[in-house]
């Protein structure tokens, strides 16, 4: 979970870092907030796809590697498929 979790805060706090190192603004008012997480939203498609890119069509693995970095978690989170109903459940209840 904590891979979860850096690689949706980290890019959010790009998102205001760089709206506020730009000049776009740095208050809490609507717009601003609107476009930092305009930005963060960016940045994580930005350095997400560089991850799809470098997996899907080879590349260099230290590309990946500090494309998920910026990202907070240098790989993305691994999650169990299952189509077993039953088992989801019992895992949810672990």
């Amino acid at each position: 979970m904590l891979p979860s979790v850096l690689r949706t805060f980290v890019p959010l706090l790009a998102g205001w870092i760089i709206v506020a190192l730009t000049g776009l603004g740095f208050s809490v008012d609507s717009g601003s907030v609107q476009t930092a997480f305009a930005v963060a939203a960016a940045y994580y498609l930005l350095f997400r796809f560089v991850e799809r890119a470098v997996e899907k069509f080879g590349g260099p693995a230290w590309v990946k590697g500090v494309a998920g970095a910026l990202l907070g978690y240098a790989r993305p989170p691994q999650y169990s498929s299952t189509d077993d109903a039953a088992e989801l459940v019992r895992q949810s209840r672990q």
